[in-house]
């Protein structure tokens, strides 16, 4: 994935309330702005609810800091019956420069539900 020539699924600045004793954002916090940019790709290829089954192991390159912004990309990489794989990165721009910097990536795995709450078939895009 190319940061520079995507559109972003989230943007968003990461806050004060976001950070670990030592000033840095915590871990779980991007982990659940990934998982909304996924469930965001998820629902609407899907055209309905989508939940998270699982997500692959992921690890922080970088630290992300307060104030800077953190920019989510997701991309549908494969469709099953019910379920799609989407792999997402997380890049972060500090606030007074340019320079944009890949932190962590992670593949997420989604469920088309119904109503009830049971799996249902995604209809393929034409």
């Amino acid at each position: 994935m190319i940061a520079d020539k995507r559109e972003p699924t989230i943007r968003v600045s990461a806050m004060p309330a976001d950070t670990n004793a030592y000033g840095d954002i915590f871990g779980g916090w991007l982990v659940s702005q990934m998982d909304m940019a996924a469930g965001l790709v998820a629902a609407r290829y899907s055209r309905g609810r989508a939940v998270t089954v699982a997500m692959d192991s992921m690890q922080f390159h970088k630290p992300v800091s307060i104030g800077d912004e953190v920019t989510v990309y997701g991309d549908i990489q494969k469709v099953g019956r019910t379920s799609m794989t989407i792999a997402v990165e997380a890049w972060r721009r500090h606030r007074y420069e340019e320079e944009r910097v890949k932190v962590t990536q992670a593949v997420f795995t989604f469920v088309a539900i119904d109503d009830a709450g049971r799996p249902r078939v995604i209809e393929q895009e034409n």
